[in-house]
């Protein structure tokens, strides 16, 4: 489900992850909506997965949006290294 190098954004609530889902996949983005993995505390136990490839994008268009995630972390390994 998660390789390396991927983004994982967090969010404040489910509210705001099922939104920004909403958004990026109305664009056409590849995310995919995730359990957040036990490693990152989310309040709304949901995360948005999405490559790095597309992270510059994905970002932009959250913050177009008001949507930016409350956390974001890079899958390195076992562990995840907060980006955002």
């Amino acid at each position: 489900m998660l390789r390396d190098g991927d983004c994982v954004a967090i969010f404040h609530s489910i509210h705001r992850v099922m939104k920004a889902e909403k958004v990026l996949k109305g664009q056409g983005f590849p995310i995919l909506l995730i359990p957040a993995p036990r490693a990152l505390h989310a309040d709304c136990g949901l995360a948005i997965r999405y490559a790095s490839a597309d992270r510059k994008t994905v970002e932009e268009v959250l913050a177009a949006e008001g949507l930016m995630p409350e956390e974001i972390h890079v899958k390195q390994g076992e562990q995840y290294l907060k980006v955002g």
